[in-house]
């Protein structure tokens, strides 16, 4: 087994504990956190395909910016959590057998990857894949790269807009 396997392997656990971990939480503020460390086994995924750019705005654009927007609505709306309307995910048998069913799927689907066989490669990535992106980025596609820029933007305010009008409304009564 090579650092590459291992490095995958490694990356591949933290971002599926990360998910389960998210679905098993209660705390949302623990829900966006194991989100984000999902985030980030996925960013160092792509770094082992050699897709760089990728990795970074994977980091920059999910594990930052959607990261701060859903704690910035988080904070935004009225969460409060009764302990009394808690609710349980499942008894020590429902968690272990999604622990199964996970390790199961991983052996399955690692089983299926060591007897792949792809042929031979057609084409290699360039050296500089990451500045090839960028300059098909800012020659080719600027326009609709700051449409949407400006699009988020335009929605980011109108869900703040939103989430006061709710908060006065709700004080009004």
């Amino acid at each position: 087994m090579s650092g590459t396997d291992i490095a995958f392997f490694l990356l591949a656990l933290a971002a599926i504990a990360g998910a389960v971990m998210m679905l098993q939480l209660t705390n949302v503020v623990h829900m966006v956190l194991s989100l984000v460390m999902t985030f980030l086994g996925i960013a160092g995924l792509y770094v082992l395909l050699s897709a760089e750019f990728v990795a970074v705005v994977q980091v920059l654009i999910y594990s930052g910016a959607i990261t701060i927007i859903m704690l910035f609505a988080i904070m935004l709306t009225r969460h409060h959590a009764d302990d009394k309307e808690r609710q349980t995910t499942g008894g020590v048998g429902h968690k272990a057998a999604a622990a199964f069913a996970v390790l199961a799927f991983g052996l399955a689907v690692y089983a299926g990857i060591r007897t792949l066989d792809f042929g031979a490669d057609g084409s290699a990535l360039p050296a500089d894949n990451a500045k090839a992106i960028g300059q098909w980025l800012y020659s080719y596609y600027t326009i609709p790269f700051e449409i949407v820029s400006v699009l988020l933007l335009v929605a980011l305010i109108g869900a703040i807009v939103l989430a006061k009008k709710d908060g006065k409304g709700a004080e009004d009564e």
